[in-house]
């Protein structure tokens, strides 16, 4: 069989041949590119092919489905972490939550627990949270516990978090006002070494927050503010705090309440400018105990409880209760639900 090109040779010669492929080139370049099959069918969806039965067709440009808030707070594991008020002290309810050599005092009804069943939380939970705790604490570890920035890695997806008050000194401001003497300015004096630790924690704070995200980038981080104690009325538990006492130790709350939030809406900044995975969130809870302050008939707070054996007041003394406990555990799950606001990576 002849060949095309060895019978368009013997029909024009070498110089017709010539000529029949320059024409040929010439009609290329003047042919538009849409009547080529595959540009119409990529630039104008016309004239594509359907693929045959069992045919696998690429997707030219995969496109990453954004998680819901829920979806990225479990695909991997929930880690509650921080302070008393997070640890469950004053919510105890069994007799293991009021064994003395369990000194972080980690109690059945803490939020914890009530978050970690509202969700399926796809590589378990766990709980690490210590009464007491400092950010120098949760840094280095307290009680002969390792460290709690230790207790998160990558797999981490959600942690939730209360620090500050006790880099604040708000036991210790507590105290101050319990024991002075009646009708006293003994607990507003206070107010100078308060602003202090606040102005210090102000830099140590966000220090934090940079590195639980370093440690568990893919991770929610939800922080919790600190409910106001107080009804400001006369009366209250007979713990000698005025009404004067109370306003201010409220106003304390609602200052370190306001530091943490801004704290963490920074750190969020941060982390959504890097188009990280992660996010920061805040909770505020400074108001979750309304009509619910020390001395209610139904309080969610815990007043002042005495050892009278050692003649010292209890360290469960104005902590949440196992009511205060699900209010908070309340605010958590509804914030899990909602989402930092912004999309996440």
């Amino acid at each position: 069989m002849i060949s095309p090109v060895t019978w368009l040779r013997d029909r024009l010669g070498e110089r017709g041949l010539g000529l029949a492929v320059l024409v040929g080139l010439l009609a290329l370049a003047v042919v538009p590119p849409v009547a080529l099959p595959a540009v119409r069918c990529e630039v104008f969806g016309a004239g594509c092919r359907e693929p045959a039965p069992g045919e696998v067709r690429a997707d030219p440009v995969a496109q990453r489905k954004t998680p819901t808030p829920v979806e990225a707070a479990t695909r991997g594991s929930y880690v509650a972490l921080g302070d008393s008020y997070s640890a469950g002290l004053g919510a105890e309810a069994t007799v293991a939550d009021r064994n003395p050599l369990a000194r972080c005092h980690r109690t059945s009804k803490a939020y914890y627990h009530e978050v970690a069943r509202a969700f399926p939380f796809a590589k378990g939970t766990s709980f690490w949270a210590c009464s007491g705790a400092t950010i120098n604490d949760f840094l280095k570890g307290r009680n002969g516990e390792p460290p709690q920035l230790g207790r998160i890695n990558a797999d981490t997806s959600l942690v939730t978090l209360s620090i500050g008050g006790n880099d604040v000194g708000f036991s210790t401001v507590l105290s101050g006002c319990v024991v002075k003497m009646p009708w006293s300015e003994g607990c507003t004096r206070q107010g100078e070494n308060v602003a202090g630790r606040m102005a210090e924690l102000r830099r140590s704070l966000p220090d934090l927050l940079d590195k639980i995200a370093a440690r568990a980038p893919r991770a929610r981080v939800v922080l919790m503010g600190y409910p106001k104690a107080f009804s400001e009325v006369s009366g209250v538990d007979g713990d000698n705090i005025t009404v004067a006492d109370q306003r201010w130790l409220n106003a304390r709350a609602y200052d370190l309440s306001r530091l943490i939030r801004q704290s963490a809406q920074e750190a969020d900044a941060r982390i959504a400018a890097r188009n990280g995975q992660g996010s920061v969130e805040f909770v505020d809870a400074y108001s979750a105990f309304a009509g619910h302050e020390v001395g209610s008939r139904d309080a969610y707070m815990n007043g002042l409880l005495l050892n009278l054996s050692a003649f010292s007041a209890e360290p469960r003394s104005y902590h949440p209760t196992i009511a205060g406990q699900h209010a908070l555990a309340g605010l958590f799950i509804e914030q899990i639900k909602k989402g930092p606001g912004r999309p996440l990576a």
